[in-house]
């Protein structure tokens, strides 16, 4: 498989992430467990078409279900769909064997094989990832606040883009459906923010344009690294991948340009999706989104096994780190988790001669951003957490259009109330 010795150490550094997780909000560290705990029965996970090996959704949600599986001694069972038809088999021949405590789909896409699944089985429990699902009681939908998140990479971006004279920055996205108006829209509101902070902080106007590109795809690298090179091209200072693994092809493109420009690190620079994606191109990628699939994953699977099931919505945010922008002290961490062949494998990949050199280059990415840059992400981001700003939530064709038509963050504010309100 393709990039397979990428995914493989994408699951050795996830699966640390995931351990560090574990240990957030407690402040404290926990025993290691040294018992295995009595056999609690099997899990499955149906992946749509994006599959295993994409470096982000698909993985993350392996992760959250393989660490559940490890934690409460259940069987794990990986489902592939080849093709979109395969979801409702795929999903019905599990449910009929009646011996899963849960069954998790895995995207958007299979909402509609869920929905019918969950009636045929009523006594089946059910997760989807990113399918809203809100009324049936052995359903629950897992969902996140990508567009919170997004906010923060909008701000990030736009910040960057104004510092530097420059004028647009890009989005490369998959398939046009709702949860990426989440993370569009999200953008757009930062990107809007970034322009006000930049007046107030300077006393200069700017007005940054955002390229964006649809792509079609979650699976193709080279239709993103198209795109990528598209927006390069118009002046795109900073490329956010809401993509996938078409991604890759963001992060190809972005790396090529810099090169072609006689540089070794952005800006322009691109961003991450979903996992902490940083690692994948030092000096190219400044920062990911990172949407905690895995968390949610593992949290649905907890509640089926302890008894404490609830069908419905979970909706995870800043306040729950369901998403946020990564930090380069976690890659860190990641990396220095690894077994020592699988780092030595990485560090050739980048050319680097030692963990020092790499963890240098990531430090030496982030300095390219003023301080100042990272400190307005953060104050976003307080704002946020706190209420005092409302990020505006598209999941329709026709609030996307609406946000993509207001002139300033505080309209699309006024778009989220009106959404709440409603």
């Amino acid at each position: 498989m393709k990039n397979r010795g990428l995914a493989v150490f994408l699951i050795g550094v996830l699966l640390f992430s995931v351990a560090i997780s574990g240990c957030i909000g407690g402040g404290e560290k926990t025993e290691t467990q040294t018992t295995t705990p009595q056999y609690a029965g099997k899990i499955a996970v149906v992946y749509d078409v994006g599959g295993r090996g994409d470096l982000s959704f698909n993985d993350m949600a392996y992760l959250g279900a393989s660490k559940a599986a490890k934690e409460f001694n259940l069987e794990l069972k990986e489902v592939q769909s080849n093709t979109e038809s395969d979801y409702l088999p795929n999903l019905r021949s599990l449910a009929q064997t009646g011996e899963y405590n849960l069954i998790i789909a895995v995207g958007f896409m299979m909402t509609d094989a869920v929905t019918q699944v969950a009636d045929e089985f009523p006594d089946q429990k059910f997760a989807i990832v990113d399918g809203f699902i809100p009324d049936k009681p052995n359903v629950v939908s897992i969902l996140f606040k990508e567009n919170e998140g997004s906010a923060l990479i909008g701000a990030l971006a736009g910040l960057i883009a104004a510092n530097d004279g420059k004028d647009k920055v890009g989005a490369v996205l998959g398939i046009e459906i709702p949860v990426l108006y989440k993370f569009e829209g999200g953008y757009r509101f930062g990107i809007k923010w970034a322009e006000e902070y930049y007046k107030q902080k300077t006393g200069n106007d700017v007005k940054i344009d955002l390229l964006y590109t649809y792509t079609g795809s979650f699976t193709d690298p080279a239709k993103g690294k198209t795109a990528a090179q598209a927006q390069l091209g118009q002046g795109a200072w900073v490329i956010y991948q809401i993509a996938g693994a078409v991604g890759l092809g963001v992060f190809d493109a972005v790396d090529e340009y810099l090169k072609s420009q006689g540089k070794e690190m952005g800006p322009p620079f691109a961003v991450g999706v979903d996992s902490a994606q940083d690692w994948i191109k030092p000096g190219v990628i400044i920062a990911s989104m990172m949407k905690r699939v895995d968390v949610g994953v593992y949290k649905a699977v907890e509640m089926a096994i302890k008894g404490n099931w609830q069908g419905g919505i979970m909706e995870l945010g800043l306040n729950e780190q369901g998403v946020g922008v990564s930090t380069i002290d976690a890659v860190k961490e990641m990396f220095n988790s690894l077994p020592e062949d699988t780092k030595q494998q990485k560090l050739k990949e980048l050319g680097l001669a030692s963990e020092d050199e790499l963890f240098a280059k990531l430090e030496e990415t982030r300095k390219q951003v003023p301080d100042w840059i990272w400190q307005a992400v953060a104050e976003l981001e307080e704002k946020i957490k706190s209420g005092e700003i409302k990020v505006p939530m598209a999941t329709t064709k026709d609030q996307i259009e609406a946000i993509r038509e207001a002139k300033t963050w505080q309209e699309m504010e006024d778009l989220a109330k009106q959404w709440e309100s409603s």
